[in-house]
Protein backbone atom coordinates (compact mmCIF):
# COMPACT_ATOMS: atom_id res chain seq x y z
CA UNK A 1 0.00 0.00 0.00
CA UNK A 2 3.04 2.48 -0.37
CA UNK A 3 4.51 4.43 -3.28
CA UNK A 4 1.25 6.31 -4.44
CA UNK A 5 2.41 9.50 -3.34
CA UNK A 6 3.97 10.71 -6.71
CA UNK A 7 0.60 10.12 -8.47
CA UNK A 8 -1.51 11.78 -5.55
CA UNK A 9 0.54 14.46 -5.58
CA UNK A 10 0.35 15.21 -9.68
CA UNK A 11 -3.43 15.04 -9.78
CA UNK A 12 -3.48 17.32 -6.19
CA UNK A 13 -1.21 20.10 -7.95
CA UNK A 14 -3.30 19.95 -10.66
CA UNK A 15 -5.96 20.73 -8.66
CA UNK A 16 -4.40 23.48 -6.78
CA UNK A 17 -3.18 25.05 -9.91
CA UNK A 18 -0.42 28.25 -9.54
CA UNK A 19 0.15 31.29 -8.37
CA UNK A 20 -2.93 33.18 -6.51
CA UNK A 21 -3.47 35.86 -4.09
CA UNK A 22 -7.41 36.08 -4.17
CA UNK A 23 -8.65 38.77 -1.39
CA UNK A 24 -11.69 36.62 -0.63
CA UNK A 25 -9.37 33.20 0.06
CA UNK A 26 -8.66 33.49 3.92
CA UNK A 27 -5.31 31.80 2.91
CA UNK A 28 -4.02 34.28 1.31
CA UNK A 29 -1.41 34.48 -0.98
CA UNK A 30 -0.51 30.71 -2.47
CA UNK A 31 1.06 28.45 -5.11
CA UNK A 32 0.83 25.62 -6.04
CA UNK A 33 -1.84 24.69 -3.33
CA UNK A 34 0.87 25.92 -0.07
CA UNK A 35 0.54 28.97 1.53
CA UNK A 36 2.65 31.54 2.01
CA UNK A 37 2.70 31.05 5.99
CA UNK A 38 2.68 27.52 5.37
CA UNK A 39 5.92 27.47 3.26
CA UNK A 40 7.77 30.21 5.44
CA UNK A 41 7.02 27.72 8.44
CA UNK A 42 8.89 24.94 6.43
CA UNK A 43 11.62 26.99 4.97
CA UNK A 44 12.23 28.82 8.45
CA UNK A 45 12.70 32.33 6.97
CA UNK A 46 9.98 34.96 5.49
CA UNK A 47 9.67 34.95 1.66
CA UNK A 48 8.46 37.44 -0.70
CA UNK A 49 5.55 37.24 -3.20
CA UNK A 50 8.41 36.74 -6.03
CA UNK A 51 9.75 33.73 -3.83
CA UNK A 52 6.02 32.44 -3.96
CA UNK A 53 5.65 32.70 -7.66
CA UNK A 54 8.84 31.21 -8.21
CA UNK A 55 7.61 27.63 -6.16
CA UNK A 56 8.16 24.59 -8.38
CA UNK A 57 6.20 20.93 -8.23
CA UNK A 58 9.75 19.70 -7.10
CA UNK A 59 10.17 22.71 -4.53
CA UNK A 60 6.74 21.99 -2.21
CA UNK A 61 6.97 17.81 -3.14
CA UNK A 62 8.76 17.31 0.20
CA UNK A 63 6.37 19.55 2.04
CA UNK A 64 3.40 18.29 0.65
CA UNK A 65 4.86 14.63 2.00
CA UNK A 66 6.28 15.73 5.36
CA UNK A 67 3.03 17.94 6.58
CA UNK A 68 0.19 16.05 4.41
CA UNK A 69 0.96 12.51 3.72
CA UNK A 70 2.75 11.42 6.45
CA UNK A 71 1.16 12.76 8.96
CA UNK A 72 -2.24 11.39 7.61
CA UNK A 73 -0.41 7.98 7.18
CA UNK A 74 -1.10 7.37 3.14
CA UNK A 75 1.66 5.00 2.96
CA UNK A 76 -0.38 2.83 5.09
CA UNK A 77 -4.36 3.07 3.58
CA UNK A 78 -5.34 1.59 0.58
CA UNK A 79 -4.36 3.25 -2.84
CA UNK A 80 -7.57 5.61 -3.50
CA UNK A 81 -8.45 5.88 0.04
CA UNK A 82 -5.01 7.61 0.42
CA UNK A 83 -5.69 10.31 -2.00
CA UNK A 84 -9.31 11.27 -0.74
CA UNK A 85 -7.31 11.61 2.48
CA UNK A 86 -4.55 13.41 1.38
CA UNK A 87 -6.79 15.92 -0.87
CA UNK A 88 -8.96 16.49 2.11
CA UNK A 89 -6.38 17.16 4.46
CA UNK A 90 -4.20 19.53 1.76
CA UNK A 91 -7.58 21.68 2.07
CA UNK A 92 -8.99 21.57 5.18
CA UNK A 93 -6.38 20.24 7.99
CA UNK A 94 -5.16 16.66 8.75
CA UNK A 95 -6.75 16.71 11.44
CA UNK A 96 -10.15 16.92 9.85
CA UNK A 97 -9.60 14.32 7.04
CA UNK A 98 -8.37 12.07 9.66
CA UNK A 99 -11.19 11.91 11.96
CA UNK A 100 -13.12 12.09 8.68
CA UNK A 101 -11.65 8.83 7.80
CA UNK A 102 -12.08 7.14 11.21
CA UNK A 103 -15.45 7.96 11.61
CA UNK A 104 -15.77 6.31 7.77
CA UNK A 105 -14.49 3.13 9.32
CA UNK A 106 -16.44 3.22 12.68
CA UNK A 107 -14.07 4.08 14.90
CA UNK A 108 -13.70 6.72 17.61
CA UNK A 109 -12.63 10.51 15.62
CA UNK A 110 -9.80 10.98 18.26
CA UNK A 111 -7.76 12.39 14.91
CA UNK A 112 -5.08 10.02 15.91
CA UNK A 113 -4.62 7.49 12.90
CA UNK A 114 -2.76 4.40 14.53
CA UNK A 115 -3.13 0.64 14.45
CA UNK A 116 -6.68 0.60 15.61
CA UNK A 117 -7.78 2.68 12.85
CA UNK A 118 -5.78 1.40 10.10
CA UNK A 119 -6.92 -2.21 11.29
CA UNK A 120 -10.76 -1.06 10.74
CA UNK A 121 -9.48 0.59 7.09
CA UNK A 122 -8.02 -2.90 6.03
CA UNK A 123 -11.20 -3.95 6.58
CA UNK A 124 -13.62 -2.16 4.87
CA UNK A 125 -14.34 -1.82 1.49
CA UNK A 126 -12.28 0.87 0.18
CA UNK A 127 -14.71 2.27 -2.52
CA UNK A 128 -17.49 2.40 0.37
CA UNK A 129 -14.71 4.39 2.66
CA UNK A 130 -13.84 6.96 -0.81
CA UNK A 131 -17.54 7.71 -1.35
CA UNK A 132 -17.86 8.19 2.82
CA UNK A 133 -15.00 10.38 2.76
CA UNK A 134 -16.08 12.54 -0.36
CA UNK A 135 -19.19 12.83 1.22
CA UNK A 136 -18.31 13.91 4.23
CA UNK A 137 -16.27 16.73 3.02
CA UNK A 138 -18.75 18.13 0.70
CA UNK A 139 -20.90 18.13 3.50
CA UNK A 140 -18.20 19.93 5.91
CA UNK A 141 -17.21 22.69 2.81
CA UNK A 142 -21.08 23.05 2.13
CA UNK A 143 -21.45 24.85 5.25
CA UNK A 144 -18.39 26.75 5.18
CA UNK A 145 -19.10 30.67 4.66
CA UNK A 146 -16.90 30.67 1.81
CA UNK A 147 -18.74 27.99 0.22
CA UNK A 148 -20.82 30.65 -1.89
CA UNK A 149 -18.03 31.68 -3.45
CA UNK A 150 -15.55 28.82 -3.78
CA UNK A 151 -18.66 26.06 -3.39
CA UNK A 152 -18.77 25.16 -7.68
CA UNK A 153 -15.19 24.47 -7.39
CA UNK A 154 -15.02 22.82 -4.69
CA UNK A 155 -17.67 20.61 -5.54
CA UNK A 156 -16.47 19.91 -8.94
CA UNK A 157 -13.20 19.35 -6.95
CA UNK A 158 -14.46 16.07 -4.48
CA UNK A 159 -16.18 14.56 -7.69
CA UNK A 160 -13.17 14.27 -9.41
CA UNK A 161 -11.12 13.18 -6.80
CA UNK A 162 -14.06 10.57 -5.89
CA UNK A 163 -13.90 9.59 -9.60
CA UNK A 164 -9.98 9.21 -9.69
CA UNK A 165 -9.95 7.73 -6.20
CA UNK A 166 -12.13 4.87 -7.16
CA UNK A 167 -10.73 4.48 -10.58
CA UNK A 168 -7.29 3.34 -8.44
CA UNK A 169 -9.06 0.79 -6.92
CA UNK A 170 -9.94 -0.64 -9.65
CA UNK A 171 -7.73 -2.97 -11.73
CA UNK A 172 -5.82 -2.50 -14.87
CA UNK A 173 -7.56 -3.56 -18.00
CA UNK A 174 -6.35 -6.40 -19.85
CA UNK A 175 -5.67 -5.89 -23.51
CA UNK A 176 -6.33 -7.86 -26.19
CA UNK A 177 -3.36 -9.97 -27.18
CA UNK A 178 -1.52 -9.19 -23.59
CA UNK A 179 -1.71 -12.40 -21.84
CA UNK A 180 -4.59 -13.29 -19.39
Amino acid sequence: MTGNFDNVLTLLLKDEGGFSNDPRDPGGMTNLGVTKRVWEAFVGRPVDETAMRALTPADVAPLYRQNYWNRVHCDDLPVGVDYAVMDFAVNSGTSRAAKTLQRACGVTDDGAIGTQTLQAVNAADPIALIDNICDQRLAFLQSLPTFGDFGRGWTARVQRVKTASEQMQQPPEVGVGQGQ
